[in-house]
């Protein structure tokens, strides 16, 4: 199944490492160990889809949601109701090399629906990840304080540093 934590790992699996750009998605086995931790399958068709839906997923989460892309990963897809004694539950039903890729879509979604405006790229121009802002002033801005906060707060004391008249 895939969760919040889930969708932030797949989403952030394309950090800047000393100025550049990486995938740790190009790896099979590490997407392929990913896969099964989530329940999914781990055919090269499978992780061919993950790669393609954490890309679209990650331009949506940028801009505009590329609506077409995201019809072709979700084509043929739909949810039958079982009922079991008293619960109700939805079994997903999709084309197996597609399962995992299709509930990483429905994650995010999911994410958009219940926690509106909350996931979003990190303030900094020159990072690639996502945070999912859990504060209750939804404020955050940064995927991490630690790292970009910081490093961004830093620059701005030195170019207002160098901007002051000198005494």
């Amino acid at each position: 199944m895939i969760d919040e934590g889930a969708l932030l790992e797949a989403l952030n699996s394309t950090p800047m490492v000393d100025g550049r750009p990486q995938d740790l998605w190009a790896d099979d086995a590490v997407l392929r160990r990913w896969a099964r931790e989530h329940g999914g399958p781990a055919d090269t068709s499978a992780l061919d889809w993950l790669r393609t839906t954490r890309d679209v997923l990650q331009t949506a989460t940028r801009g505009p949601v590329p609506e077409a892309e995201l019809q072709r990963i979700l084509a043929g897809v739909s949810r039958l109701p079982e009922v079991g004694g008293s619960v109700l539950r939805w079994r997903l039903q999709a084309p197996p090399e597609r399962l995992i890729a299709v509930e990483l879509v429905l994650a995010w979604y999911d994410v958009r629906e219940r926690r509106p405006g909350r996931l979003r790229p990190c303030g900094n121009d020159e990072c690639r990840l996502f945070l999912l802002d859990r504060s209750r002033a939804n404020t955050a801005r940064w995927c991490s304080m630690k790292t970009c906060g910081n490093r961004l707060k830093a620059r701005r004391h030195q170019e207002r540093a160098r901007q002051a008249p000198a005494s």
